[in-house]
């Protein structure tokens, strides 16, 4: 029998949770998180109730369906969320009436340049309701009528999202990210989730972790505007480097959009991971942001997160469609995905910060490494060391220090292996 690889296992979770109808909040997430908590069993699942505060939203309104179509008159149904929850529209609000067609088009979705796919619609702020369906199948409805039903419930409920905490040896953290609140897209919603747990029982097995690793499984925006909203002290002095994860399960290029800064910890693994695979990958500006670094690196919030994916958000054509499906989504690209943001994670765990102990320059001469007889050369002969000392401050590691003096990587390791003969870094 062939053995299954972990992209495989991870398949089956994505096909497991496909059909399950998710939003920002509502049953379908708790069962998504429940499924989820049964791999990883340190999760933690958290609600929050609606109309709570988290700086300048409000907690919605909890939100389940239990069927939705529209019918002929003879009673069959045309478009019916069971058969697909993309075709009702996120967030309507109940409806029992009858509607001609020209007064059910106001309520209709499709895609003409994608005939064939079913587009991904919410409302969830205003108080609205629709279906969405092919183009072919909206060019194919007849004149009506049509008798519309959504047995849908919006009420005082709460919002729920998923956390793991793994302690390190330091208090420092590293931040991992993901969302639950899209219905069924395997790319775009579950390849986060199920790579994020991946990396969360890989890192589970580790003997040693330097850092704490905190993964939170949010609603996308309103979950993480929340999540900073209670943790933004910590999180600001605490998380060393962070990745937002989603579109990173299928066959595609390899894409990354830089935190804010763009030259934060995690700008400069993410870079040096995906050119040592030898990946031809796609590095956008922060300007196409549209995940949750948003929040992560927002003004006031300014933290080291970026986004790595595969194919990027709204850059493929299956993206916020029924076809990104089962077979858009592979157990290689799954375990791709997987294998770079454990490279980056190895890469954090295992790079130095050398850090001077001296206050002020150390006196070098009386160890061999500084000129005694000091002249206009003398200086030069030892600048590049003089400037790599500066740096020294716990805070750089070897390859920021190598970019910032423009010397090659080897020289700065050399510098700090004579310091180190001579006990001065620790």
């Amino acid at each position: 029998m062939e053995k299954v690889t972990l992209g495989g296992e991870m398949h089956v979770w994505v096909s497991d949770l496909f059909s399950i109808n998710r939003s920002l909040t509502g049953d379908g997430v708790r069962q998504t998180l429940q499924f989820l908590q049964d791999l990883i069993p340190e999760m933690k699942i958290n609600e929050v109730a609606s109309g709570t505060q988290a700086f300048d939203w409000i907690i919605p309104k909890e939100w389940n369906v239990a069927e939705a179509y529209f019918a002929d008159m003879a009673g069959n149904r045309i478009i019916d969320f069971n058969n697909n929850n993309l075709h009702l529209m996120g967030y309507s609000t109940p409806i029992d009436d009858i509607f001609t067609r020209s007064q059910l088009e106001t309520h209709l979705y499709s895609l003409e340049d994608q005939p064939d796919a079913i587009p991904y619609v919410t409302s969830y702020y205003e108080d609205n309701w629709g279906f969405c369906l092919t183009h072919n199948q909206r060019q194919n409805l007849g004149d009506g009528p049509f008798k519309v039903i959504i047995d849908s419930k919006l009420t005082l409920g709460s919002m729920t999202y998923g956390e793991i905490f793994l302690p390190g040896q330091t208090n420092e953290e590293i931040l991992l990210s993901t969302y639950i609140c899209h219905p069924s897209m395997a790319n775009n919603e579950l390849s986060g989730p199920v790579v994020a747990v991946a990396l969360a029982r890989w890192l589970k097995s580790l003997p040693i972790r330097k850092y704490g690793y905190r993964i939170v499984f949010l609603p996308e925006t309103i979950g993480s505007i929340y999540y900073i909203s209670q943790h933004l002290d910590s999180l600001k002095s605490r998380v060393k480097a962070g990745w937002v994860l989603t579109c990173i399960g299928d066959d595609g290029n390899y894409s990354y959009v830089p935190s804010r800064q763009g030259n934060t910890l995690t700008d400069r693994i993410s870079r040096k991971v995906l050119q040592a695979r030898g990946f031809d990958y796609r590095e956008y500006s922060f300007l196409d942001r549209g995940s949750d670094e948003r929040q992560y690196c927002f003004p006031g919030v300014d933290l080291p997160v970026g986004s790595l994916m595969r194919s990027k958000y709204g850059e493929y054509p299956e993206y916020h469609t029924s076809l990104d499906n089962l077979n858009f989504v592979t157990p290689t690209g799954l375990q791709g995905g997987f294998e770079v943001v454990r490279d980056a994670i190895t890469v954090l765990e295992t790079t130095k910060y050398w850090k001077i102990n001296t206050i002020c320059e150390p006196q070098l001469g009386k160890r061999g490494l500084y000129p005694n007889t000091s002249s206009k050369k003398s200086g030069q002969s030892v600048h590049n060391q003089m400037n790599v000392i500066t740096y020294l401050d716990g805070l750089h590691d070897v390859e920021e220090i190598s970019e910032i003096c423009g010397i090659a990587v080897r020289d700065v390791e050399e510098v700090i292996e004579q310091l180190l003969k001579a006990n001065l870094v620790d």
